[in-house]
């Protein structure tokens, strides 16, 4: 692959070095993210009200969780925090705030932000980023205790009250939001512009196609001694304009951490510019992403009615041919439903030493004798028939990626050799997250609804149970068992799954559990995992080393996350 310098390249750069001029902040000093969007309001900071991002540096670098979740360990890291303790029956959480902690004008942080900003988020229903209204689904009363203690008092018992809310469980947590700047103001509308927080880097400038931050000398946490300055002067996220303009500006140095690209282009930026790593020195090259990949089947529609028939097509489905041929390796094949990260592995090694482990590969001949059982005999046309029809699917699937549609195209070719006529239906954006998944209007899909889990088992399991189950045509409430899955089985598997809610996330029979009520997911495959999802993040360290990786697994590579700030402090100028 050739890489090329477009008008959009040409223009970032040009604006990169205007603004870095203007400050007088010399490229060695800086470190440049790739910002995947355009910044609508670059004037706006009200990460509460829909539509206002915070990746492009806000919760990055300026503002500050209270804990950090470790994908490796699946340990909550304190960062402003110091602990956070249930009582007895998980529905009473005290907060304990490190002592020091200022916001960037010199206030201090405190007890008083907190239940500030929590009692903003239970009192008013306009505020609806998804952290906003869990905050106020879950915390019936918050109070402070002394300056540096806080006391929730939740609806109801949640082990996971903790890790969902304050430790950046996926992408972002309910961040703190300074009680002398927000009071008196209307939370619906307040912009907070210009924006304020507690983290080592301050506001600098902002354009719909960057966001400028400057480190902050006077940072708190070095004051205290809760950890050194960030070696880097200056953070840019700077819009790339897409695959091609951010190779361009990774070969060309000018560019310290891009999205995902292909391993085709990943190959092409290492060979201009061997100082660019990924997440693994060779193949897959990639982390995994949260949400792995499956297969949905919609459980109400006949053949897909039959748990034989789930199992048949499941045997059929080669997982390393998808990761080969449509995710190019950057990927392995899913051993269970969940994410393959390190504080999982006791929860996916339960469910394999139980027997519920997948293969990597096909076996046509397994899948086939179960057709076979179900009275489908082979047609002269290669496809097997039953009273005269045909057995056929139709596989939806959204069109907004390749990795989507190529790993559909895989399948239904995999599914036509064995003898099930399939093809694909791709369906755009709006229409297969507003209609097609909600709705149930599929016989089998392309998804990721298993999502949740990376550090426990139970939320990526709970999607699935019996007390979400509406019919074809209602929506499903947030997503969850859009398969319909209702059978003796599912009642069984929610009853186990239902009881591990209410136990600790710490508790030894947990794993054991897992297995228990995945034996009714295997048997009855109301989803396939297929394989998980892959992030080719390429890193320089032409100018800054220190970056996350999985010889250096301090925490995962996603530096649009809220957990950010650890990157960027274990960041260092490359000798």
């Amino acid at each position: 692959m050739a890489l090329k310098q477009t008008a959009t390249l040409a223009s970032a750069l040009a604006l990169l070095a205007a603004s870095a001029l203007a400050q007088d902040v010399p490229r060695e000093d800086t470190v440049i993210f790739d910002l995947d969007r355009t910044i609508k309001d670059p004037e706006n900071f009200n990460w509460m009200t829909p539509g206002t991002k915070r990746m492009h540096g806000a919760h990055q670098a300026m503002w500050e969780p209270l804990f950090i979740l470790n994908y490796g360990t699946g340990q909550l890291d304190p960062w402003l925090g110091t602990e956070i303790t249930p009582n007895d029956t998980s529905d009473v959480w005290t907060l304990k705030l490190r002592e020091g902690v200022e916001w960037s004008d010199g206030e201090a942080f405190n007890a008083d932000d907190v239940v500030f900003t929590v009692n903003m988020a239970i009192s008013n229903e306009e505020i609806s980023s998804r952290e906003a209204a869990t905050v106020r689904a879950q915390v019936a009363s918050v109070e402070k205790i002394d300056d540096l203690t806080v006391r929730f008092t939740l609806n109801a018992s949640n082990p996971r009250f903790a890790v969902e809310n304050f430790g950046v469980r996926i992408f972002g947590s309910f961040l703190i939001m300074p009680q002398h700047v927000w009071e008196g103001q209307n939370p619906a509308t307040f912009a907070f512009y210009p924006p304020i927080g507690t983290g080592p880097y301050t506001y600098a400038s902002g354009a719909t196609n960057r966001m400028i931050w400057d480190l902050n000398d006077g940072w708190w946490g070095a004051k205290t001694g809760f950890m050194d300055l960030p070696e880097p002067k200056r953070l840019i996220w700077l819009e790339s304009g897409g695959a091609e303009s951010r190779a361009q500006l990774m070969a060309t140095n000018q560019m310290d951490a891009a999205q995902n690209v292909s391993v085709g282009t990943y190959e092409a930026i290492k060979a201009q510019n061997p100082s660019v790593i990924a997440w693994y020195e060779d193949y897959p090259y990639a982390s995994a992403d949260p949400c792995a990949r499956q297969l949905e089947i919609n459980t109400t529609i006949s053949p897909w009615d039959s748990p034989a028939m789930r199992r048949a097509v499941n045997h059929i489905i080669d997982r390393s041919q998808i990761v080969n041929v449509a995710i190019e390796g950057a990927t392995v094949p899913s051993e269970t439903m969940f994410v393959q990260y390190g504080s999982m592995a006791q929860y996916i090694d339960a469910v394999k030493a139980a027997g519920h482990g997948l293969s990597p590969t096909a076996d046509a001949a397994a899948g086939q004798a179960l057709i076979e059982a179900q009275g489908y005999a082979m047609g002269n046309d290669g496809i097997y028939e039953k009273d005269g029809e045909d057995l056929s699917v139709k596989i939806h699937v959204n069109s907004a990626s390749t990795e989507y549609t190529k790993t559909i195209d895989v399948i239904v070719e995999q599914l036509n050799r064995a003898g099930i006529s399939a093809s694909s239906v791709p369906v755009e954006n709006g229409v297969f997250w507003g209609e097609v998944l909600p709705f149930g209007a599929y016989e089998m899909t392309y998804s990721w609804l298993s999502c949740g889990s990376v550090n426990e088992p139970w939320t990526s399991m709970s999607r699935y149970t019996v007390k979400d189950v509406v019919p074809v045509g209602e929506r499903s409430p947030g997503f969850n068992n859009t398969s319909r899955w209702d059978s003796e089985a599912a009642a069984m598997y929610s009853e186990i799954v239902d009881r591990m809610g209410s136990m600790a996330l710490d508790d030894p029979a947990t794993p054991g559990m897992v297995a228990e009520a995945y034996q009714y997911l295997a048997e009855e495959m109301p989803f396939i995992p297929l394989v998980q999802s892959a992030k080719l993040l390429p890193l320089n360290t032409t100018y800054w080393e220190g970056w996350p990786s999985s010889d250096n697994y301090y925490n995962h590579p996603f530096f649009w996350w809220n957990h950010t700030h650890q990157i960027i402090h274990n960041l260092e100028k490359a000798n």
